[in-house]
């Protein structure tokens, strides 16, 4: 039996204020829809079929490497963080698994599992951390982890995924994410080729911890914490591991781990076409990895990006199942109410990409009609699919509108009340 975060009760009044203009809404919307040919109920019962996993550092305030200025209510351990992301989930229906990091998460694993389940949640890939050094550790991943020249270091960081892998096991994940800022500030400081061998050596090591049922999703980024080189830099270096270590290891596409201007879709595009795309952690960027909220500056970019990947669902493209998580910082919102707005412009942006008209985008690309074709996609990117979207929720027992809930629940100013405040603002990126 679950316990719930949010009263059904506060959520149920809430909806019953909005039910007429909500099914006005729908409606309108459903009879514009069978116009073209399109069914509403399908598009609303895909969409509340589709889930993404909220990340536990994202409950917590964010920062730069200048500050950190931290929010009322922020949660003190991984058992608040947990109910943190169980509203989420009961408002929005849309998120019920959690992405850990470890050593950040660390805790008894049974008893991780059971709060879980008494929350209603389950939990999704888990994450290792050799970014940072964790209070004591033998050896320091100042210069590298994976990659270390020193083998005792990189015994260490393969020991570390590794338990991430164990811990993982007892509380039902499936994936293990390995990012590392391995790389070098300087020209010469580190032989390039030397490196990347030593970390695919290391990364062996982790492959062959992997369950059966496991995958083994490699990240890539362009710069920081290293500014000259990066271990795994971009997505054909992320490719190139992941076909390396064998078909339990995939890419993961960081929306924000990109050059401006980078045409991310068609990196997704590549990745389906040769079977090594394995999932997402969404956000936005304006300049670099700014871990923005979700749709906040480019969601025009999100659709296309889910614009391919409905196209190989719709081409029924083989071992075809995406993971999909949230990795954002939250600086000056409340995390919640932006995860709660993420998880929202993501199953947007979903929504979205299953109104593409496919024959009509097939027949303009097979007649070299560019402008009809981009007109195809601005057509359904235009659609106001919120009646849709908050559909899904009600009938899944969520929010008709989730952050408005939130605020009429208080859960944050009890949380404020039941949790000492954090004193002062550190630097330091969360």
């Amino acid at each position: 039996m679950t316990n719930p975060t949010i009263s059904p009760d506060l959520i149920a009044d809430h909806n019953q204020r909005n039910a007429g203009t909500l099914k006005a809404d729908y409606d309108a919307l459903g009879e514009k829809l069978s116009r073209g040919n399109v069914d509403i109920e399908t598009i609303t019962r895909k969409v509340s079929e589709f889930f993404v996993a909220v990340p536990s550092w994202g409950v917590g305030t964010g920062g730069t490497r200048f500050a950190r200025f931290p929010g009322p209510g922020e949660p003190r351990n991984i058992f608040d963080k947990l109910e943190d992301c169980s509203v989420i989930n009961e408002l929005t229906r849309a998120t019920p698994t959690v992405s850990l990091h470890i050593p950040w998460d660390k805790a008894d694993a049974s008893e991780l599992k059971a709060k879980g389940d008494a929350l209603g949640i389950g939990f999704d890939a888990m994450n290792s951390n050799t970014f940072s050094d964790a209070p004591g550790q033998a050896h320091s991943y100042k210069y590298g982890s994976l990659s270390h020249v020193d083998a005792a270091t990189r015994a260490q960081a393969v020991e570390h995924n590794i338990e991430c892998i164990e811990i993982g096991r007892t509380i039902g994940s499936k994936a293990l994410t390995v990012w590392i800022g391995d790389g070098s500030n300087f020209p010469g400081q580190s032989n390039f080729t030397k490196a990347f061998e030593r970390y695919l050596s290391a990364m062996g090591d982790i492959y062959k911890a992997l369950p059966d049922d496991w995958r083994l999703f490699t990240e890539h980024k362009m710069y920081e914490p290293a500014f000259y080189s990066t271990i795994v830099q971009d997505w054909g270096t992320n490719y190139l591991i992941a076909n390396t270590l064998g078909p339990k290891a995939y890419c993961l596409v960081d929306l924000g781990h990109h050059a401006p201007n980078t045409n991310i879709e068609m990196i997704v595009a590549r990745l389906i076409q040769f079977g090594k795309l394995g999932g997402f952690h969404f956000n936005d960027s304006k300049y670099g990895d700014d871990d923005l909220d979700a749709g906040a500056i480019e969601p025009y970019r999100l659709f296309l990006v889910f614009n391919e990947l409905v196209d190989a669902e719709h081409r029924g493209v083989k071992g075809f199942h995406p993971a999909h998580m949230i990795d954002q910082s939250h600086n000056v919102t409340d995390p919640i109410e932006s995860l709660i707005s993420s998880a929202n412009e993501i199953r947007r942006a979903y929504a979205q990409a299953l109104l593409v008209n496919r024959v009509a985008l097939e027949g303009c690309q097979s007649d070299n009609d560019a402008l009809m074709a981009s007109e195809t996609l601005k057509r359904a990117y235009r659609t106001d699919v919120e009646p849709i979207l908050a559909e899904a929720r009600r009938r899944a027992g969520g929010a008709i509108d989730p952050v408005a809930a939130y605020r009429t629940s208080g859960y944050r100013a009890r949380k404020a009340s039941e949790r000492p405040a954090v004193k002062g603002g550190s630097g330091g990126i969360v």
